[in-house]
């Protein structure tokens, strides 16, 4: 890792690809920051062929002297995501994305979180979303998770093995001493492109809780997440869940791979149990025209297709 420098307290890192347009934005909201102590942004472009480097480089020439570009020809998130952790200068970092708008006080609250919570190692907050267009009645907080949207209500609350809900790189923020003691993250779970149901995040944070670390969920740390049309279809949605449990399968992250419960041609013996109880489910509810509830059946259906294919080695990650 490079030097802290001690008058810098966080570095913001926002890797990028292809979207210059939503880049822009996301930028001044940083830049826009009520903050009173010093920070600096971080802007990977993650081998775009579009005006990201013009966008970035218009912004520092306005005297903007805190916003860095970097470029990173390897493609993919976690590619971005660590050359920013090589390059910040904080002993605190903070990954958003560039179609992510972040509140006036995003840094100032995260800053004061980690200083009131000397025990944690990270930290997350609510990633509202901003509907391109009214959403369909069957997108409830259900069908969050492929939108990377989250909200867990407006009390703190501790994330780790004992309380192991997710947090997303839209809003999350480490102690940089984190990746000297675990690592990176994975190349082999990110997302490339525009792949979907990537696993980078997951994986790091369950690597850290192995290792005895703990996060914070802090609902005043809030960003607000753009969620295009084409991300509010049943299609999308299918791809999702059978991209993430490629990534799941190649991940095999406790409880759920536990191998102690037993397993099958490197499957754990639930997995098959919960096929086939989602499988009668989503008859039953097609059956009775329960079409909410078949398409939940249904996505988890395709979620375990996608961990079984994997695992009996007849299909790869998705790729663009």
């Amino acid at each position: 890792m490079g030097p802290v420098d001690e008058h810098i307290e966080i570095s913001v890192a926002i890797s990028t690809y292809n979207r210059c347009g939503q880049l822009r934005d996301a930028i001044q909201s940083l830049l826009a920051q009520d903050a009173g102590d010093p920070y600096e942004i971080l802007v990977v472009d993650n081998n775009s062929n579009d005006d990201t480097r013009a966008v970035v480089h218009s912004l520092i020439e306005r005297g903007h002297s805190n916003l860095r570009y970097i470029f990173e020809e390897r493609q993919g998130l976690s590619y971005g995501r660590n050359t920013a952790i090589a390059n910040a200068r904080a002993p605190l970092i903070a990954f958003t994305d560039d179609d992510v708008r972040v509140a006036p006080n995003w840094i100032s609250t995260a800053i004061q979180a980690f200083r009131d919570h000397p025990d944690v190692d990270f930290i997350g907050g609510k990633v509202i979303p901003r509907w391109q267009q009214p959403p369909p009645d069957w997108l409830t907080e259900d069908h969050w998770a492929p939108l990377a949207v989250l909200n867990y209500g407006d009390y703190a609350l501790y994330v780790d093995p004992g309380n192991p809900v997710c947090l997303v790189g839209a809003n999350l923020l480490f102690r940089k001493s984190v990746f000297d003691r675990i690592g990176l993250f994975s190349p082999e779970l990110q997302r490339v492109k525009d792949s979907v149901g990537s696993m980078e995040d997951h994986e790091l944070i369950a690597r850290l809780w192995r290792a005895g670390g703990r996060g914070l969920y802090v609902p005043e740390i809030v960003v607000y997440a753009d969620v295009p049309a084409e991300r509010m279809s049943k299609a999308y949605h299918r791809r999702w869940h059978a991209g993430h449990g490629c990534f799941y399968a190649i991940a095999r992250i406790d409880p759920f791979d536990d191998a102690a419960r037993g397993r099958l041609l490197d499957v754990p013996l639930h997995a098959y149990r919960q096929f086939g109880a989602d499988a009668a489910g989503w008859i039953w509810n097609c059956l009775t025209r329960k079409t909410d509830q078949a398409f939940l059946r249904e996505v988890r259906l395709r979620f375990l297709l996608g961990f079984l294919k994997t695992r009996f080695g007849n299909s790869r990650v998705p790729t663009p």
